[in-house]
C-alpha cells in the first residue's frame, strides 16, 4: 500500500529541514499530541502509542543528500513499511511531503489507509508551521 502525503511549502532552507528530520527526538513536535502517548525517542528512532493502542516504532535508516530521509518500521510496529521524506528546494522554500510503502493485506488497508493519510498530511503541515519562525 502506497500513501502520498499533501505537498507543502516550507519557507527553510532543505538543509535545514533535513537537519531537523534527522534527530528523531525533533519528530514529537509533528505528531498529533492529542492522539499520541509513551513517546520515546533517540536521535535515530522512535517510537510512539497511537490511539487504540498500537505501538508505531521508526528507525533513521539514512539520508539522499538533503532531499530524502529514508525510515523504516521499527519490531514494536504492527507490519513493516518504509517512510521517505522528500524534501525539493523551489526558489527559496522547500516542497515536503512524506511517501509511505507499507506491507498491509486488503482487511488491514480498510482499517489504516484514512488514519494514516490523515496522520501523514498532519505532520506535513506541523513541519510546515514549525519553520514558519
Amino acid at each position: 500500500m502506497i500513501i502520498q502525503s499533501e505537498k507543502v511549502q516550507v519557507n527553510a532552507a532543505q538543509k535545514d529541514i533535513c537537519t531537523f528530520l534527522s534527530d528523531s527526538n525533533n519528530l514529537l513536535h509533528l505528531l498529533p499530541q492529542d492522539k499520541i502517548s509513551d513517546f520515546k525517542s533517540t536521535v535515530e528512532e522512535c517510537s510512539f502509542k497511537v490511539q487504540g493502542g498500537v505501538t508505531i516504532s521508526l528507525i533513521q535508516t539514512g539520508t539522499e543528500g538533503d532531499s530524502k530521509l529514508f525510515l523504516k518500521s521499527g519490531e514494536k510496529s504492527p507490519f513493516p513499511f518504509k517512510l521517505t521524506i522528500q524534501l525539493d528546494q523551489i526558489e527559496g522554500t522547500t516542497e515536503g511531503y512524506i511517501l509511505f510503502d507499507g506491507e498491509v493485506n486488503a482487511f488491514l488497508k480498510m482499517m489504516v489507509e484514512k488514519p494514516l493519510t490523515n496522520l501523514f498530511n498532519y505532520m506535513s503541515n506541523k513541519l510546515m508551521e514549525h519553520f514558519k519562525g
